[in-house]
């Protein structure tokens, strides 16, 4: 059985897109279901590894300056929303595998769209999940999330003519590259396919002035959540954003620090500059 979630997700912030930059927090939720024991033998706090623990207060800030995002509450282990739906490991299936099923890179090493092991916590499930049990799970969170997506940015853009998607997440700590020291942002547009480029150069110079580095595209480029939603010669952009935990997590990699203003403050500054410059553009195109 599928246990319900009142709701999977919501919409902080305005319900009707008051400004053109929408946010989309898909793995910080932790509404670990009761029912969680008949699948798993792993403690509920254990699972924090997997999420994108507290990214959902990260963009508070930038909440509270009159932006939208649609924040998951249902948690990456139960189903990842930035899978495709039929990205499925067939080590997660009772049934024989089915026609029309992708296995990506992330679905191969045990991070599929429901997610089977990880690094840290070896394999999660006591059991593969039925058909059912999947099918339900798309069809109460996974579509849901993707249609309210959709509605958010389809509002924007019939507002402003342009929309732009962030796609906020957290990362572990990159490994220094030899001199190199890694980067504490990772900004992801698919190589350039799901953003103009004047938008990723945009949030770029917005971390640096914060005094962080920040890498583009590597090593992490951008999921199912740009590739399906993103658009830009239609006026659709998406930019993906991972942020080192260490700079907003204590050790324990669970509670906040007292560092987590000064990254709220960097969301918000991204969130303002984009509006800002976007807007600057289509006037000035405007008026050629």
């Amino acid at each position: 059985m599928t246990p319900a979630f009142h709701p999977p997700f919501f919409v902080a912030g305005p319900n009707k897109s008051a400004k053109r930059i929408i946010l989309s927090v898909p793995h910080a939720g932790r509404d670990y279901p009761s029912e969680l024991p008949r699948y798993t033998s792993i403690l509920p706090h254990r699972f924090a590894s997997l999420e994108d623990r507290h990214v959902d207060v990260l963009v508070s800030g930038a909440v509270d300056a009159g932006f939208s995002a649609l924040i998951a509450k249902a948690p990456r282990l139960w189903i990842d929303l930035n899978r495709a739906e039929n990205d499925i490991d067939p080590a997660m299936m009772r049934a024989p595998d089915q026609p029309g099923r992708i296995l990506s890179l992330k679905a191969r090493g045990g991070l599929g769209l429901i997610p089977r092991r990880t690094a840290m916590l070896g394999d999660i499930w006591i059991h593969p999940i039925e058909a059912a049990d999947l099918a339900a799970r798309i069809d109460t969170i996974h579509r849901p999330y993707h249609a309210a997506l959709s509605d958010m940015i389809a509002a924007a853009r019939a507002r402003f003519g342009t929309a732009l998607l962030l796609d906020m997440h957290s990362m572990p700590s990159l490994q220094k590259n030899g001199n190199i020291l890694p980067a504490h942002v990772v900004v992801g547009d698919r190589f350039g396919r799901s953003a103009d480029s004047r938008v990723t150069e945009c949030v770029v110079e917005c971390v640096r002035a914060h005094g962080l580095r920040v890498a583009v595209n590597a090593p992490y480029a951008g999921g199912y959540i740009l590739e399906r939603h993103a658009a830009p010669n239609q006026g659709v952009h998406a930019i993906q954003i991972e942020i080192d935990r260490r700079l907003y997590l204590d050790p324990t990699m669970i509670a906040l620090n007292a560092n987590v203003r000064a990254v709220q403050n960097m969301i918000t500054a991204i969130v303002e500059t984009l509006e800002r410059e976007i807007s600057h553009d289509q006037q000035a195109e405007a008026a050629e």
